[in-house]
């Protein structure tokens, strides 16, 4: 039976969010610069490298906001914030946030993040095992204990996706928590068999001498969207020209990051402790602008079937 070691973003969210006021806030009036001040809540990952690089280049100054970057180890800790008004934006994977409008969360999709790089081979997240390990597929994972950052997400929901395709059994497996950071190491001392990782931790894992068993994004759906910035309900429908503006600073930032690799490698180095060695190898995701619908589709199709959600969204009101 498959045991839930650690609470799941939807359960942690909603005690979160009993702490919160019933009424949010929308960004803060403009400061004496003239700029609008916004905070966007953030997983300090590979993912987010547009983001940083729209500050540092000054697209969200230009659409006149002042940007502030906070992060957090997981979507449990950004959408209370966001749904409260501390925060404007926020970043989450998909399933975080079909599990949160699956909740009745006032939450809003407002814009596409990072996706797959629709290869089967070299992907920006994998499940990664010991050198030695006996498993060569995730069908060779049943009983074992394998770690996400976080569970009944998209992680879990992925690979028992693609577990019960090769023909494993993802009902005897243990799904357990550990952050992207530490992942690695809790292969390596035998706290789990395997672990899903991203990038950085996915090539500073393999030169560790650790391997990789399965591209897990790619391997469920080569077009998959991970990931998106999400405003509430209530900024959306209150303040529309701020979202705007966001939308738009964030377009800039994700065409930047695209178009330029080495600005993006050079900028994770400013918000993670990835080696400058390591920083030259790894895999990029996509970026971009506009999300896959037909993957998106399917990414609910599954969260629905593993009972992470009991609806699957209607994705001409949950994408933007």
């Amino acid at each position: 039976m498959k045991k839930m070691l650690m609470i799941g973003f939807a359960a942690a969210s909603v005690i979160a969010l009993s702490a919160c006021s019933a009424g949010s806030d929308t960004a803060a009036p403009a400061g004496s610069d003239g700029l609008t001040p916004v905070t966007v809540g953030v997983i300090p990952i590979a993912d987010t490298a547009p983001l940083y690089l729209g500050l540092e280049q000054g697209f969200f100054e230009d659409e006149g906001l002042d940007l502030s970057i906070e992060t957090a180890t997981g979507g449990a800790a950004i959408v209370p914030a966001v749904v409260s008004g501390d925060y404007q934006f926020g970043f989450s994977n998909l399933i975080s946030l079909m599990v949160a409008n699956d909740k009745g969360l006032p939450l809003k999709v407002v814009n596409a993040a990072v996706a797959s790089t629709g290869d089967v081979t070299k992907d920006f997240g994998a499940v990664i095992v010991k050198g030695d390990s006996p498993a060569q597929t995730l069908a060779d994972l049943d009983g074992k204990t394998v770690s996400g950052n976080s569970l009944n997400n998209i992680v879990d929901t992925v690979m028992r996706s693609s577990i019960d395709r090769l023909g494993g059994d993802s009902s005897s497996i243990s799904f357990v928590e550990v952050p992207f950071p530490d992942a690695s190491a809790a292969v390596e001392n035998g706290q789990v068999d395997a672990a899903f990782v991203v990038e950085p931790f996915v090539t500073a894992a393999i030169e560790s001498g650790q391997r990789v068993i399965s591209y897990g994004y790619a391997d469920f759906n080569v077009n998959l969207d991970v990931a998106a910035y999400f405003s509430s309900a209530d900024t959306v429908a209150n303040d529309p020209e701020l979202v705007t503006k966001f939308q738009t600073a964030m377009t800039k930032s994700l065409e930047y990051a695209q178009a330029n690799p080495d600005a993006v490698r050079d900028i994770i180095a400013t918000y993670t402790k990835t080696p400058a060695d390591v920083l030259a190898k790894i895999v990029l995701p996509k970026f971009p602008t506009e999300f896959n619908v037909d993957a998106v589709t399917a990414l609910g199709e599954a969260a629905l079937k593993y009972g992470v959600v009991e609806t699957a969204p209607d994705m001409s009101t949950f994408l933007p």
